[in-house]
């Protein structure tokens, strides 16, 4: 264990002389009040520290201290419901020690230690066993089931395994190894800088299914996929967030609260515990962990929040799970890497963002993905990250922004005039895109319909022609257009607020079913393409376009699921019938 002394203090950067022992990441206690510190730079014998903490009040001739270890997480039961600082510190636990306010030096054990677990071993004596396998599990809520796995690096011959209540400290088996005997307990350590192995990495072939429409249809993200939601002040991304934590086809639910406002921060602790689950009809709470870290808090925490929160979900993901990480927002977090690199005095890239700033974003997104897990039983687990960007004014040309989108494939670009219409949710369908669209086709041929891609495709080309006629009315006025036209602008205006409009806080429109999502599909193409042979047999426009139907259409996204057939065949049956008695009618 290395001791040194702090010769310079510079905000949360502290350079510490007499550390040659020590290595880069080490994580070190500051001065005599103990703050959390890790090693970012070494010079000789000289280190520099990012530290955790407020360091306020420090000085020169203090001690610093070497744990020898680098920052790490507790993993384990305990995790689900917990809510966290940046570097894994329970804020419930700090509140009972120091009140409302964030005390320095605080030392509290991220998992509970006195908390007994029931544990039911599923291995037996005996058996050869390797890193990965699964020892047994522990109920840890009504909605998530933790699997012990054998840790990183172990392999041999279970000597003792015994089921029954225990903590996270207390060994619940012994694997004979080569080396000797290792005791395994619930609880396993885990460096965040380093992503967790695993045995093969998969492309993606599935969508993540969120039960939103404008993502499901337009622009779908794949499980174990990566997308970023950059968006102005008040344009939705919350909600949207939300919208994802409580549908998306995820099992576990991470949620990182990165530099963000205080307010919203409270809001989202307030609102996620209200949440009900309707996978379990429990609290959301059930299978969620967050990781609070506000603007107030330490800068250099909110740079360690993000691994925190990745390699947590990292470990849900190797039991075999799907995970769906939020990270809301990352441009704080860039923020925090530009002010540390400042201090290092190093040389400012784009904007004063280090220049390692792309690569550093592509470290954290690259461990997403869907993988066979390690361990005899090849399970096979997702991690999806959705990470929320925040530019200054909405401007996206700036470098977070342009550095996540290289990475990405998946852009959903909220639009704040979207959002001053009251049209949610406020997604760009002419700016954003995903990239997965041709290796998730085949699922969606296979599960849904042979037909979808083919809908989805005619609908964005009327959207498209939408916006190119709008410019046209916008200079001659909508009677200089011909009925085809007319009819373009009026089926495009049906897809933006029948289809694309979605209500997050109606109980039926809040979550729409893939096969409720194509039937919707069809109806408004429907509308479009018969009112098109329609006009062929001369049926007057104003007819057409002042049909009972239409509402009809417009009304069926708050059709229950278990009415869905009887009400798309009726709404069909209607169409048809009122088209036909257009077609011979005179224009007035």
């Amino acid at each position: 264990m290395s001791t040194g002394v702090i010769t310079k203090v510079a905000g949360p950067l502290v350079l510490a002389s007499g550390m040659r022992d020590a290595d880069l990441f080490d994580v070190v206690r500051v001065s005599r009040q103990r703050l959390i510190g890790e090693i970012i730079e070494m010079h000789g014998d000289e280190a520099s520290i990012q530290v955790y903490e407020e360091t306020s009040g420090l000085g020169p001739g203090e001690p610093v201290e070497s744990t020898g270890m680098p920052l790490s997480v507790e993993l384990g039961p305990g995790l689900i419901s917990s809510i966290y600082d940046g570097i894994q510190r329970p804020l419930d636990e700090i509140m009972k020690l120091s009140g409302s306010s964030l005390k320095r030096g605080v030392e509290v054990p991220s998992l509970k230690r006195d908390r007994k677990w029931e544990f039911e071993a599923l291995a037996d004596p005996g058996d050869q066993v390797e890193t990965g396998d699964v020892l047994g599990t522990v109920r840890e809520t009504a909605a998530v089931v933790q699997k012990i796995l054998v840790p990183w690096g172990i392999s041999g011959r279970v000597k003792t395994i015994h089921s029954g209540s225990y903590t996270v400290e207390e060994t619940v088996a012994v694997i004979e190894t080569e080396e000797g005997e290792r005791e395994v307990t619930l609880m396993q350590r885990w460096p965040v800088r380093k992503g967790r192995p695993y045995r093969k990495k998969l492309p993606p072939s599935k969508p993540l299914i969120t039960g939103q429409r404008v993502v499901d249809t337009f622009f779908p993200i794949a499980r174990g996929g990566v997308a970023a939601v950059p968006g102005p002040f008040g344009s939705g991304k919350t909600v949207i967030q939300h919208q994802r934590a409580k549908w998306a086809d995820a099992d576990i639910v991470v949620y990182i609260g990165c530099g963000e406002r205080g307010n919203e921060m409270t809001d989202v602790l307030n609102e996620f515990p209200k949440l009900k689950d309707p996978k379990t009809g429990q609290s959301l709470m059930q299978r969620t962990v967050l990781i609070a870290n506000t603007s107030d808090m330490p800068v250099a925490a909110r740079e360690a929040s993000i691994y925190t929160g990745i390699t947590i979900a990292e470990y849900f993901r190797d039991m075999g799970y799907s995970v769906a990480l939020m990270a809301d927002s990352t441009s704080r977090w860039a923020e925090a890497l530009r002010e540390m690199s400042g201090r290092l005095e190093e040389m400012p890239g784009e904007e004063g963002y280090p220049a390692y700033l792309g690569s550093r974003l592509a470290q954290f997104y690259e461990r997403a993905g869907t993988v066979i897990a390690l361990g005899k039983e090849g399970r096979e687990g997702a991690l999806s990250v959705i990470g929320a960007v925040s530019p200054p004014g909405g401007d996206i040309s700036e470098p977070v922004a342009q550095a996540t989108l290289r990475i990405v494939k998946v852009f959903w670009g909220l639009d704040s005039a979207l959002a001053y219409q009251r049209h949610f949710p406020a997604i760009n369908w002419l700016k954003s895109y995903s990239l997965y669209l041709n290796d998730i086709e085949p699922w969606f041929a296979e599960h849904v319909a042979g037909d979808w891609m083919e809908l989805r495709r005619n609908m964005m080309a009327l959207l498209q022609e939408e916006a190119e006629l709008e410019e046209v009315v916008k200079m001659v006025g909508m009677d200089a257009l011909s009925p085809g036209d007319r009819l373009k602008l009026e089926a495009a205006r049906s897809i933006r607020e029948d289809f694309l409009h979605q209500n997050s806080f109606h109980e039926i429109d809040t979550y729409t079913s893939l096969k409720k999502q194509y039937r919707m599909m069809k109806l408004v193409l429907g509308f479009y393409e018969q009112c098109t042979e329609a006009l062929e047999q001369g049926a007057p426009i104003q007819g057409l376009l002042s049909m009972e139907v239409r509402e009809q259409i417009g009304r069926y996204k708050y059709t229950p699921e278990e009415d869905l057939d009887v009400q798309y065949e009726a709404v069909k049956k209607k169409l048809a019938s009122e088209i036909a008695g257009q077609i011979g009618k005179e224009e007035r």
